[in-house]
C-alpha cells in the first residue's frame, strides 16, 4: 500500500518481532524507484483494542488474521469501528476446502502455537462481518497456486526445512509473485474457484 502516491499506509500486528521486520523491509524499499515520498508507519497493537479513533481510515485491510483470533466478533467490531462510513474493508481468510485438507493431513499444522483456531465457511464469514455494520459487495477466491505448497508442507511436516520439493515450490511462488508471468497468472485465475487458498470479502461500512 505504501507504494501508492498520496496514501498514508499504517500497518498493525500484535507480534513485535514481525512489526520490527516489516519496518526494516519498508525502510529498505523506501528509496527505491516508485517509493520515494511514500508515507507509512507500523505499530504493535491488539486487534481487539486498536489505538485509533472512530472513523479514522478510508480503507481497512485485514489479511489472514481472523483465523488466529479467538474473540473474532470483537475483532471485526474494532476493524469496522476505525473505518469511515461508506468506505471499504477487505478481509481475507483461508478458504474452507484447502484449509480442511491441511488440518486433515497434519496434526502439527493445526496445533501450531498462535496458529489457526478455526476454519471459516464463506457464508459464516460474511454473516460475522456484516453483523458489525458493513455490507458485502464482492467475494472471490485467490492464491490457488499456494494451496499445493501448503498441502506439500503438511505432508512432509510443516516445520521440516530440508524438503527439496517444498523448497523448490516455494522458489516458484516467489518467482511468480515477483515476475507475474502470464502462464502462471492464467493458471491461478483458472484454479481459484476450485482450490483458491484464500477467501476474500469486500465490504462497505454503512452510513451512520
Amino acid at each position: 500500500m505504501f507504494r501508492f502516491k498520496e496514501v498514508i499506509a499504517i500497518g498493525v500486528d500484535i507480534n513485535a518481532d514481525d512489526v520490527k521486520e516489516s519496518k526494516s523491509r519498508l525502510q529498505e524499499q523506501q528509496n527505491q524507484k516508485g517509493c520515494d515520498g511514500s508515507i507509512w508507519g507500523v505499530s504493535v497493537a491488539d486487534m481487539l483494542k486498536l489505538p485509533f479513533k472512530d472513523d479514522t481510515f478510508d480503507l481497512v485491510i485485514c489479511s489472514e488474521v481472523m483465523e488466529h483470533i479467538d474473540d473474532h466478533k470483537n475483532a471485526v467490531t474494532e476493524a469496522v469501528r476505525v473505518l469511515k462510513p461508506d468506505k471499504n474493508m477487505v478481509v481475507s481468510v483461508p478458504s474452507y476446502f484447502p484449509e480442511r485438507i491441511c488440518w486433515t493431513l497434519s496434526k502439527e499444522y493445526r496445533k501450531t502455537e498462535d496458529g489457526h483456531v478455526r476454519i471459516y465457511k464463506k457464508q459464516a464469514l460474511i454473516d460475522l462481518l456484516e453483523s458489525a455494520g458493513a455490507k458485502t459487495w464482492k467475494v472471490h477466491s485467490a492464491h490457488s497456486l499456494h494451496t499445493p505448497y501448503w498441502w506439500l508442507k503438511c505432508l512432509v511436516g510443516p516445520s521440516k526445512k530440508d524438503s527439496r520439493l517444498v523448497n523448490k515450490y516455494h522458489d516458484l511462488l516467489v518467482w511468480d509473485m515477483m515476475k507475474h508471468p502470464r502462464l502462471t497468472r492464467w493458471f491461478d485465475h483458472l484454479l481459484n474457484p476450485i482450490i483458491g487458498k484464500s477467501t476474500v470479502v469486500y465490504l462497505r461500512k454503512k452510513s451512520a
